[in-house]
């Protein structure tokens, strides 16, 4: 089967802290990934339905809903089963990486994240 073209793979970004979201902005911009930005919690899960991208970067620490409560409603729902999700923590404790792993996540990542181990581990859950 030939490919026409590749798909452009679309990345959500959860993230309240706009100081980050624009770092992430730059990056999605640059490795060509269609993306767009949801700064609350409780905006995400109906933002992920809308859009289903290919991966959502996750904040935990949002306002009104949690990061692990959206990576759960996504693993609840058979729709958005499929969707990578790669976790941003500022706290990044084991403890941490435990409970975003058991709840379906797909990676995890310690905020303040080096530009190169994020773009790393974007392409690794896309192209994986």
């Amino acid at each position: 089967m030939a490919m026409d073209g590749v798909k452009q793979h679309s990345v959500l970004v959860v993230e309240d802290e706009d100081n980050i979201a624009l770092a992430l902005d730059y990056l999605m911009t640059r490795e060509g990934y269609a993306h767009d930005r949801v700064a609350n919690g409780g905006e995400a899960l109906a933002r992920i339905r809308a859009m289903h991208p290919d991966l959502v970067l996750l904040d935990v620490m949002l306002p009104e809903m949690s990061g692990y409560e959206i990576c759960q409603g996504m693993r609840l729902d058979p729709e958005l089963a499929d969707i990578k999700i790669l976790m941003m923590t500022a706290r990044g404790s084991a403890i941490e990486r435990k409970k975003g792993l058991a709840l379906g996540a797909d990676g995890f990542i310690s905020k303040p994240f080096e530009l190169t181990e994020l773009r790393a581990e974007v392409r690794r859950l896309l192209e994986g």
